[in-house]
């Protein structure tokens, strides 16, 4: 099981998180979730415009050991309008490239931050990938 919440967080919240939403899904080979702006096939939506974040930015995918992996989806956009900063348990953040995949861990949080790079507003990605 992939358990995902989000927080959008801007500047105007000085420090609050604003329209926290969740989502899980089984470890089932093939199974997807999706994060961005466009609601028809993300199951976690962003504000309609922050447009830093494409229409389907992040997707979790389980693969055929069910194993959950995150790939940054390139967008229309040769250089993205955001950056992507990994952080796993025990480790410092790290960039996630343009269009870079990453394995998740089984048994241990991580969070994913989607900053703007144009505003202090970024959209964070917390997961657990149960064992």
């Amino acid at each position: 099981m992939l358990e995902l919440t989000m927080a959008s967080v801007s500047a105007a919240d000085a420090g609050a998180t604003a329209g926290m939403q969740m989502a899980d899904a089984p470890s089932d080979p093939g199974t997807v979730l999706r994060v961005g702006r466009d609601r028809s096939v993300c199951r976690l939506a962003t504000p309609d415009d922050w447009l830093f974040v494409s229409r389907v930015h992040l997707e979790f995918q389980c693969g055929p050991d069910g194993v959950w992996q995150v790939t940054w989806l390139r967008g229309s956009q040769p250089d993205p309008s955001s950056e992507v900063l990994l952080t796993l348990a025990g480790h410092p953040a790290q960039p996630l490239p343009y269009g870079g995949a990453v394995e998740l861990p089984q048994g241990a949080p991580g969070e994913l931050v989607i900053q703007d790079r144009a505003a202090p507003r970024s959209v964070n990605v917390g997961f657990y990938q149960e064992a």
